[in-house]
């Protein structure tokens, strides 16, 4: 049995994993910020430590007997008024991580990443062997995820036992905030989803990318990349599938890109002014005008990563929507 620390638990991701590592018989701790809600973690026996990515001491603390870590913990914002809030985040933050997990002598280090680190294949779908330019990157979120992912590379290249693993697109039930992809469903479920632009994601169950978390820790190399995706899909598939296992109306319209981009970009202009995030944040619409494939083969063969059925997965998301109060009208 292991002792495992995980970052960012309350979340999406990272709750998932938390409850994964509890059901195989690890001792868990997850570091969790005074102010966040816990209820990713309801239900599950945990060990909790109060703290911040960026307050070392409280990492060293967390840090103390500790076998492996899951540093899961990101600001996940499209937007942000001040986007070096998301940088801090999510760079500075996990350069002290691994700092507290080297100081502590840890066995192994899963950091969760990003396919957003991947450089997109116009192709077909990209695997680990493609690096995404920084220029090429839209948005704060993405960028920083990059300058991250390149701060845990030099760590495992300075012998450091660090995995990195790169989820796509995970759904699923417990997305409490609810992530991006978690606002579309909740979106479609509540009849705000009419029509759809061309583009293409991967989805992932979430629960396959808390086991691909488990597996990198367990067969991962370290200083290596895994994908932990499943199936590429067009948005309007992925609305189809929605439909089909909810009972609301598909979306039958297709923008073209130039009008969610006006909305997006008054919408960011609005936020500018007065501090609320948009509705529509324009980095988003940005982003959906490529698809964005991805490849897991690695994960799979390598790591043995599960492939469950994508539908499966968002029937578990539309129940824990409907039974939890996102869902407040028919469509």
């Amino acid at each position: 049995m292991a002792f495992s620390l995980v970052t960012g638990a309350t979340g999406f991701i990272g709750g998932h994993v938390a409850r994964a590592l509890v059901e195989r018989g690890d001792e868990v701790r997850c570091l969790v910020r005074p102010s966040s809600s816990r209820r990713a973690l309801d239900g599950v026996e945990v060990e909790t430590a109060e703290g911040d990515l960026l307050d070392r001491a409280s990492l060293q603390r967390a840090m103390r007997g500790v076998d492996h870590v899951f540093h899961c913990a990101a600001d996940y914002r499209l937007w942000a008024r001040h986007p070096r809030e998301i940088f801090a985040t999510n760079v500075d933050g996990t350069a002290n991580v691994l700092a507290a997990a080297a100081d502590a002598g840890v066995q192994r280090i899963v950091y969760t990443s990003s396919v957003a680190t991947i450089g997109i294949d116009p192709r077909g779908a990209a695997d680990e062997r493609r690096m995404a330019s920084a220029s090429d990157l839209v948005g704060a979120y993405k960028k920083s995820k990059h300058a991250a992912e390149l701060v845990a590379k030099r760590a495992a290249d300075e012998g450091l036992p660090v995995v990195i693993v790169n989820p796509s697109t995970p759904v699923g039930e417990l997305d409490v905030k609810p992530t991006p992809t978690g606002r579309i469903i909740v979106d479609f479920l509540n009849g705000r989803m009419p029509a759809y632009v061309d583009t293409g994601l991967n989805v992932v169950d979430v629960r396959d990318v808390a086991s691909g978390h488990l597996l990198a820790a367990d067969r991962g190399c370290p200083g290596e990349r895994y994908i932990l995706g499943n199936a590429n899909v067009t948005l309007k598939a992925l609305l189809d599938m929605l439909a089909r296992v909810s009972g609301r109306r598909p979306a039958r319209l297709r923008l073209p890109h130039w009008i969610p981009m006006t909305i997006g970009a008054a919408s960011t202009a609005a936020a500018a002014v007065t501090g609320s995030t948009p509705r529509v944040p324009l980095d988003a619409v940005r982003m959906s005008r490529h698809r964005m494939y991805f490849d897991s083969t690695k994960a799979v063969t390598e790591l043995g990563l599960p492939q469950h059925p994508i539908e499966d997965a968002l029937v578990r998301a539309v129940d824990w929507f409907c039974a939890n109060g996102y869902v407040k009208t028919a469509a």
